[in-house]
């Protein structure tokens, strides 16, 4: 020991004076040249590891495991995350791999165990990988969800979010994410791989989905700047819409003006309007034949094809995605939809959405011009849309549901007490177990339901009805229980006590055989109530004109007292091309008043 010590010595003092200082120079105790040899060792293990960490950070490593590369990089593959304009492509680690170190390097860990399944084949075939699809879902989302979506928002900052180049439906729910603490995962499930959202329970949606109040920031200034601006823009764009079809009409009016004074001044009869069809009964006499529909302001409402979208549909959040919207937060329909509901029809007529049997031809939606006026005594409506010609139902023999009626107009005002009328309008009337609908009761069904028939009415099938008629409704269809509750009706007196406290939807409705029918819907449709209404139109050349009228106070069964200072949900349902149920087009709700500037809808006394 003695000799290897005096050869070290010996070697310290052969060697240079400055290397002999640096040698015996120490940092907290450790000797420098340690230390160096340390800091050298530690920057090539530091960059061997994260080598490491990035490779297996890669798309290709994520798919070296054929569950991988079967599954869900097949799905991820058909996304706008794979591929898009831009040209910027979100790999499986960019979602799935926090970002900051002390995170990455846990969830490495984590990842860890899934060598594990690797090896026991819990998903090795597609079969097995379907089978637990919800169970892996449900543990990505809880951790998106802890984390207020933090991949998500590595490159979808809320704060750059520029709402001119966003849907209308994105704009509100995003500014709904600011102030109430939603986060990206809350609605954008399944936005790279298939979505198993339906298949959640609904009280376990309604949990995930849940606003947390730490997650709420405040609205940047830019975003309502450029909310203002794209708003405005829109508003401008349907002002010269609205001009443009007013400046149509007015010409379509002076050539027929000009065409009756030509022939007036022949002799002869008047000639037929443009088209060769007879004059629309509703400008020839009538209440409302005397006003001056020319000067009045037309409002352009929207209908369109609602396929099999029931009124649970719309609460129930694994197949609405706006249910909590609705019933949590009271937004109307229009709220989101009101931008949209051409795009909706497009998407339903087709088939691709709540609609299992598309009839060819059909048009997604109807642009409708409604005008408005009242006097003392009556509300009066001019309603007009082009007529799109016969498209056969594929599923009826002659393809005419309705053969008696090309055409029926319908009218609808929500009375008191009815949950949701204000947000959904007449959507509260139209369930899942109605006729054509998902939960529609089979034929022995309804014949064994001798105890309600006088109650429900049953010889057209299940009609229209409130779920304030019934003791009990199903919304979500738990279990597989059937929606709707059209078996579960209240009593006959507990019925009249709800007619009587105003509960029920009022009905007025032009049908093109000839009649005018004044009704209500409160266990079911009952079109023989009311005072009397009137209704006259028909088909000039391409276009369907109806007047309404109808009394404004009415101390009839069934109808809705319309007052002044007051503003009432309406809603617009047209049945074209000979059709019944549910194949037809309806509107959001609006708001109607009587001399009210700010109701969607403003009847001016004439």
């Amino acid at each position: 020991m003695s000799d290897t010590n005096d050869a070290g010595k010996q070697d310290m003092a052969a060697a240079p004076r400055g290397i002999k200082r640096w040698l015996t120079y120490s940092l907290f105790g450790i000797p420098l040249i340690g230390a160096a040899g340390f800091f050298v060792f530690g920057i090539i293990f530091w960059g061997g590891f994260n080598t490491a960490m990035e490779a297996t950070n890669t798309l290709n490593f994520c798919i070296t495991c054929h569950e991988m590369e079967n599954n869900v990089y097949q799905e991820y593959k058909k996304t706008i995350h794979y591929q898009n304009r831009t040209g910027v492509r979100a790999a499986c680690s960019d979602c799935h791999v926090p970002d900051p170190w002390v995170h990455k390097f846990i969830r490495k860990i984590q990842a860890s165990r899934e060598i594990f399944y690797k090896i026991t084949g819990s998903i090795n075939t597609k079969e097995k990988f379907e089978e637990r699809r919800l169970h892996l879902a449900r543990r990505v989302w809880a951790t998106m969800k802890r984390t207020d979506s933090r991949e998500c928002r590595n490159c979808h900052n809320f704060n750059a979010m520029n709402p001119e180049f966003q849907r209308p439906r994105a704009r509100k729910q995003h500014l709904n994410a600011f102030e109430n603490g939603q986060t990206c995962i809350d609605c954008h499930k399944g936005i790279a791989h298939n979505n198993v959202r339906d298949k959640l329970p609904e009280e376990e949606l309604e949990a995930l989905e849940k606003p947390v109040v730490a997650f709420a920031r405040q609205v940047p200034e830019d975003f309502i700047t450029h909310l203002n601006a794209v708003e405005a823009r829109e508003k401008a764009a349907e002002e010269a819409r609205q001009a443009e079809a007013a400046a149509a009409e007015a010409n379509v009016k002076t050539r027929i003006e000009q065409a009756v004074a030509k022939a007036l001044a022949g002799g002869a009869a008047a000639a037929q309007p443009a088209g060769g069809a007879a004059a629309a009964p509703a400008a020839a006499s009538g209440p409302g034949a005397d006003i001056d529909w020319a000067s009045r302001e037309a409002k352009t409402v929207t209908l369109f094809y609602p396929g099999q979208a029931s009124f649970e549909w719309i609460q129930t959040g694994k197949d609405h995605g706006g249910a909590r919207a609705v019933t949590k937060a009271g937004d109307r329909c229009s709220t989101c939809h009101a931008k949209e509901v051409k795009d909706m029809g497009k998407k339903i007529v087709s088939g691709e959405k709540i609609e299992p049997t598309p009839i060819p031809g059909k048009r997604p939606f109807i642009e409708m011009q409604v005008k408005t006026a009242h006097d003392d005594k009556n509300l009066y409506m001019q309603l007009s849309w082009t007529d799109d010609g016969h498209h056969p139902v594929p599923f009826v023999d002659g393809g005419k549901m309705d053969p008696e009626n090309q055409v029926k107009l319908a009218v609808m005002f929500a009375g008191q007490g009815i949950e949701y009328a204000e947000q959904a309008g007449c959507w509260v009337t139209c369930h899942n177990d109605s006729r054509y609908m998902p939960d529609e009761p089979k034929p022995d069904a309804l014949a064994g339901a001798d105890g309600i028939k006088d109650i429900v009415g049953l010889s057209a099938g299940i009609t229209k009805y409130l779920a304030e008629s019934r003791t009990e409704m199903e919304i979500a269809g738990r279990r597989g229980a059937a929606r709707g509750g059209w078996n579960k009706p209240k009593t006959k007196d507990e019925l009249e006590a709800l007619a009587k406290a105003g509960t029920f939807m009022d009905v007025i409705r032009f049908t093109s055989s000839g009649k005018s029918e004044n009704g209500d819907i409160l266990a079911h449709r009952d079109m023989a109530s009311g005072a009397a209404i009137t209704a006259q139109g028909g088909l000039d050349g391409t276009t369907w004109t109806v007047v309404l009228s109808r009394p404004l106070t009415s101390d009839k069964p069934g109808d809705v007292n319309i007052e002044a200072g007051k503003i009432y949900t309406v809603g617009f349902a047209i049945h074209d091309d000979y059709t019944v149920a549910r194949f037809h087009h309806v509107s959001l709700e609006y708001k109607l008043g009587l001399d009210t500037a700010d109701a969607d809808i403003n009847v001016v006394k004439k």
